[in-house]
């Protein structure tokens, strides 16, 4: 990186989870450059995961749904951070419209064939090397990849292991939210509900099942709803009404307070059960356990971080049944009967692997 650069721009727009995948990239440029003034290009409902992030000076706001006006918006706060570095950390046409809109001089990036849109590519004067793996390539692997073309002289050691850089603030009040929840439960069981209508999410009466059969089980439980499951979030508290043990978060919109939660839940033996949501890479970050459930998607690419093996906390839990079509990772099923890769995961095989 040449020695007058002064202004970094890192180009990850959406969504939660590739946001959280893109740290690593954001950490190796900071230790790499840590007199350089940094800015992230990043839609606005996450924007306000990164404000803590040392090093960060503004976030730049893409308002996804906005037309030509969200551009121009855009392009105006391009102009004013005025970037001589700008990292596409998200390899697609829409990225690579941001980068160029950057006007920075050095345009740096993945190999084309790490690239969504390979074509789009061409956008870029600076890019890493082919990568040759031998199966699935993890998001984080990729964004580790382009992190050490960056900054090669940032091992992976180097980084930081709270990449999110939470605050003794934060901290102090995710442990006041966690008693007002839970009180003093220890390894409470944690459920990120899905809403139907996405091919990822779990059916709503085996979040359902799953809920009785640990409340009668006389485990601690929070169930957990953002603004997208708030509407279920409000039936699962009305119906379960009458389990004691049950405790209910509904409608939680801010980032930095879930990520602090789950920070100090896991300090305090709990474990998280969740679909392939941002939540649950969120959870993975503060170092909380989790369960993932599995179905179109492949855990090999986007599962929790580190992958489930012999040293992770994690573990990824499909239907026992294979299916020729799973994972598809298709955002539509076309199976007439439905999704059953994730019909097919039961909640005694979910209970089963928290007892584990």
């Amino acid at each position: 990186m040449s020695s007058r650069t002064r202004r970094l721009l890192l180009v990850r727009l959406s969504h939660l989870g590739d946001v959280l995948h893109a740290l690593p990239v954001y950490h190796a440029l900071r230790l790499a450059r840590p007199e350089a003034s940094l800015a992230w290009a990043v839609q606005p409902e996450f924007a306000g995961l990164l404000r803590g992030l040392p090093g960060l000076v503004r976030t730049l706001p893409f308002r996804r749904r906005g037309g030509a006006r969200a551009w121009l918006d855009l392009r105006r706060h391009l102009r004013s951070f005025a970037a001589d570095w700008a990292v596409d950390a998200q390899g697609n046409a829409k990225s690579a419209a941001v980068t160029w809109l950057s006007g920075a001089p050095r345009r740096s990036g993945w190999h084309p064939s790490l690239w969504t849109e390979p074509l789009a590519a061409r956008v870029l004067n600076d890019r890493t090397a082919p990568l040759e793996v031998d199966g699935p390539l993890h998001a984080v692997r990729r964004a580790l990849h382009l992190a050490r073309h960056l900054a090669p002289e940032v091992m992976p050691e180097d980084l930081p292991a709270d990449l999110l850089a939470l605050n003794d603030h934060e901290l102090a009040g995710a442990e006041r939210r966690y008693e007002e929840l839970l009180g003093q439960a220890v390894a409470p069981v944690l459920l990120q509900l899905s809403a139907p209508g996405d091919v990822r999410s779990w059916p709503v009466e085996h979040q359902l099942e799953l809920l009785r059969r640990l409340d009668r089980e006389g485990r601690d439980v929070l169930v957990l709803s953002g603004p997208g499951e708030a509407a279920l979030g409000r039936r699962v508290a009305e119906e379960l009404a009458g389990a004691p043990r049950l405790r209910h978060w509904v409608g939680q919109r801010a980032l930095r307070e879930l990520a602090a939660l789950f920070r100090v839940a896991g300090a305090r033996g709990a474990r998280l059960v969740s679909v392939d949501t941002g939540p649950l890479h969120l959870a993975a970050a503060c170092e909380l356990p989790v369960l993932g459930l599995a179905g179109p998607q492949d855990a090999r690419r986007t599962g929790p971080w580190p992958l489930p093996g012999a040293d992770s906390p994690h573990r990824v839990l499909r239907a026992p049944e294979p299916l020729y079509c799973a994972p598809c990772l298709r955002r539509h099923c076309e199976r007439p009967q439905g999704v059953a890769c994730m019909e097919g995961i039961r909640p005694e095989a979910v209970i089963r692997a928290l007892r584990d």
